[in-house]
């Protein structure tokens, strides 16, 4: 029987189950938590203990940056509705009066005294379309309702931070350990070696391998849970993870400093009510 944790408690140093570097003294509200977590019920995730749970080590670490983003696509549809889509060129011509020359060379070309045999009525009617041009001057085919803005939906909320680690007594611990467990996070649990779909279907049919595992032979990354100043973001996934190569190193070769930098995504969009789950609980 699978039993749910409750929420880890944030504190600022080494202890059991905990992968972080020592950071006694600093604030726990400039701690994160990130640990595994999974479908605890239709819309809940949560820590699980016990044999096939979740991975009971929580990575821990003060973060340099931490920014949350939403994008929210907001559209106009009825954009392409208006005059300026059907002739743009023309209906700019129009609207900065750029026409205007073109009209006035006509005019010149057809002025009476030079022409030997002008056709009738052109200064009127050259008067009269000069007048016509002139109203299209200044004006617009936008109105209130093709600039209307309609919701387009959203993407999932992307989280983008930068997790510190520095060794101060064991860089394989402070270090190199917590690192590794985001790594082993950010990637698939396993992937298949196994390319051929017939080879995985002949298994099925032979009964030593499931329809199920023929078809999606891999398991995908874990999801994750981030703790941070008092907020929980549940469920998250790794979407991108950097490691630094560069950085410094003691005499058996393990970092001891590193500033990982992760792109954290939610599994879905958020709406006003998922907002409101993330909550606040003071520390």
């Amino acid at each position: 029987m699978v039993q749910v944790l409750d929420t880890i408690t944030v504190r600022p140093s080494l202890e059991a189950k905990t992968l972080s570097s020592k950071w006694d003294g600093l604030s726990p509200h400039l701690i994160a938590s990130f640990y595994e977590v999974a479908k605890t019920g239709e819309h809940t995730w949560d820590r699980i203990e016990g044999e096939g749970g979740t991975d009971p080590v929580a990575v821990m670490a003060p973060l340099t940056e931490a920014t949350l983003e939403m994008l929210l696509n907001w559209q106009s549809p009825f954009e392409q509705t208006g005059p300026e889509s059907r002739a743009p060129a023309l209906a700019a011509m129009l609207q900065s009066g750029s026409l205007q020359p073109t009209v006035d060379a006509i005019k010149a070309f057809f002025r009476p005294g030079d022409q030997p045999n002008p056709p009738p009525n052109v200064a009127t009617d050259m008067a009269r379309s000069d007048q016509f041009l002139r109203q299209f001057e200044g004006r617009t085919g936008i109105t209130k309702l093709n600039s209307t803005q309609v919701f387009n939906g959203m993407p999932p909320v992307k989280i983008t931070v930068v997790a510190l680690f520095r060794a101060w007594s064991n860089a394989a611990s402070e270090v190199e350990a917590p690192v590794n467990k985001l790594m082993e996070w950010a990637l698939p649990v396993m992937l298949s070696p196994d390319a051929s779909v017939l080879a995985r279907a002949a298994d099925a049919i032979r009964g030593t391998k499931g329809y199920i595992e023929a078809l999606m032979p891999s398991m995908s990354p874990t999801r994750i849970a981030m703790r941070y100043k008092g907020r929980v973001y549940s469920p998250l996934v790794i979407e991108s993870i950097g490691m630094p190569l560069s950085s410094p190193v003691n005499s058996d070769g393990d970092f001891v400093q590193l500033a990982v930098p992760m792109t954290l995504c939610t599994l879905t969009a958020l709406d006003r009510g998922d907002w409101r789950a993330i909550g606040y609980e003071k520390i």
